[in-house]
C-alpha cells in the first residue's frame, strides 16, 4: 500500500524514524486554507516548490471550481512547473457530473486524475468509465453518515484489481481501519501527519521491550 500525506503544509511533512516510504502529498482547498496559502496559481506553485525542496515524488493538487476554462489555464501552469520539478503531478476532482468537462480537459492534456469523495457504487460506475486513474472515497466521513463503507470498499478494491481506477481512501482515523483497508488490498491511503507519527510506535510494542530489558538485566545480575 502507498502512503500519501494528507496535509498542505510543509511544516508539518517530516516525519519521525518508523515511518515507511512517503509516496507524496495529497491536497484539498480545504486543506491548502489551513494551511495559509491561497487556492490559486500563486499557492499551488509553492506547493509544488515545497514537495520538490522535501524529495516528494508525487503532489496531488484539486481543481478550485468547475470552470473550464479557468481550470484548464490553471493546470497546464501546473503541469509545467511539475515538470520542471520533477514531480508526477495528479489532478484531483470532485466525483460529481458538474466536473466532468473539466476532467476530459484535464484528461485531455494527459494528466493523472483522481476523483475525490466518491460515495455509492453508480459514481464508481461513473468513475470506470470516465478512465481515471485515482478514486479517493471519504472512509471517515462515510462512516460517520451511516453508510455500509467496506460494501463500498471491497466494490472499489474488486474495480481496481480488474484494471479500474486505484483506490486513495481518505479520512482514516484509526489503525484498525487502516489494516482492514491493507488486508482488502487498497492501492494507497492517505492519512494526516499527526496519526502517521502516532502510529510508529506503540504501547503494545514498548510494554514488550520495557519487559524484555527488566528481563535481561535480572539475567545478568544472576
Amino acid at each position: 500500500m502507498k502512503l500519501f500525506i494528507d496535509s498542505a503544509q510543509a511544516s508539518q511533512w517530516p516525519l519521525p524514524a518508523g515511518t515507511p516510504r512517503i509516496e507524496g502529498v495529497t491536497t484539498n482547498p480545504s486543506l491548502v486554507l489551513q494551511a495559509g496559502l491561497p487556492v490559486s496559481l500563486a499557492g499551488y506553485t509553492q506547493l509544488i516548490e515545497q514537495a520538490h525542496g522535501a524529495g516528494m515524488q508525487q503532489l496531488m493538487v484539486q481543481v478550485p471550481s468547475d470552470d473550464v476554462q479557468a481550470n484548464t489555464a490553471l493546470v497546464a501552469a501546473l503541469q509545467s512547473l511539475a515538470g520542471d520539478a520533477g514531480l508526477h503531478l495528479t489532478i484531483k476532482l470532485p466525483c460529481d457530473p458538474r466536473w466532468q468537462a473539466s476532467l476530459k480537459a484535464v484528461q485531455a492534456m494527459g494528466l493523472d486524475t483522481l476523483l475525490t469523495g466518491l460515495s455509492n457504487p453508480m459514481q464508481l460506475m461513473w468513475a470506470q468509465d470516465m478512465g481515471v486513474q485515482w478514486v479517493a472515497p471519504y472512509v471517515g466521513r462515510l462512516e460517520a453518515a451511516g453508510r455500509d463503507v467496506w460494501a463500498l470498499l471491497s466494490a472499489c478494491v474488486q474495480v481496481q484489481h480488474a484494471g479500474g481506477p486505484a483506490v486513495l481512501a481518505a479520512s482514516v482515523k484509526s489503525s484498525d481501519v487502516l489494516a482492514k483497508l491493507m488486508g482488502l488490498g487498497a492501492a494507497a491511503v492517505t492519512l494526516k501527519p499527526e496519526f502517521i507519527a502516532q502510529l510508529t510506535t506503540d504501547a503494545v510494542t514498548s510494554q514488550a521491550v520495557d519487559q524484555f530489558n527488566l528481563d535481561t538485566a535480572a539475567s545478568l545480575r544472576q
